[in-house]
């Protein structure tokens, strides 16, 4: 597969694998701070809530609905205060050699499900790219892009094409919790794809 062609993959696992003890310990810290219902209340049922990482500059100091879930595509993005506080998550996030634009703990809880939707234009194929690292409540999730099980193991880093229809069912007891990451590709992330797997 060329690297042009890595545009047309519907998911793959990355490499690199992050440290999940350590990473909990993080949501412990974090599981009473700012996390917002979903706006988009139309697409899933029962409880999905974000906690926004990083937001556009412009709404650094605003509200967290606004720091959750504005995706200008031009604007200058940055970390919020709270990662500061997360030497494990500043480690992901410095992990990867390409612009980061949103980033936030996006946490599903038991029972919940978030309906087959699309997120136009947010692929490889575009020029944006979305990843998801598991932290926890990974062992009953449904997860589906066009059809096809993505099944990702706490601590992976997973490449998901979602502007292809997808959806998401916790069949477990406990939230499952993901670090979910947009960044714009470049060469470098291109060339994550054909190299190893831890």
């Amino acid at each position: 597969m060329s690297i042009e062609n890595s545009t047309n993959v519907t998911f793959s696992r990355l490499p690199g694998e992050f440290d999940v003890v350590a990473l909990k310990r993080e949501l412990s810290f974090l599981s009473a701070s700012g996390w917002v219902e979903h706006v988009n209340k139309r697409d899933y049922q029962g409880g999905w809530d974000v906690l926004p990482l990083r937001c556009p500059r412009q709404f650094f100091d605003k509200h967290v609905i606004l720091q959750s879930f504005a995706i200008e595509a031009d604007s200058d993005w940055a970390n919020l205060p709270v990662v500061q506080q997360c030497p494990e998550i500043s480690k992901v996030l410095d992990y990867f050699q390409c612009p980061l634009k949103a980033v936030r703990l996006m946490r599903l809880n038991p029972g919940a499900y978030i309906q087959p939707h699309r997120d136009k234009g947010l692929s490889m194929q575009y020029g944006e790219a979305r990843l998801h690292l598991p932290i926890c409540g990974t062992e009953e999730i449904e997860f589906l892009v066009d059809g096809k099980a993505v099944v990702m193991q706490a601590g992976q880093l997973w490449y998901l094409n979602a502007d292809m229809e997808h959806s998401v069912r916790n069949h477990g007891t406990k939230p499952r919790i993901n670090l979910v990451i947009d960044c714009q590709v470049n060469h470098w992330f291109k060339s994550q794809f054909f190299l190893p797997k831890n």
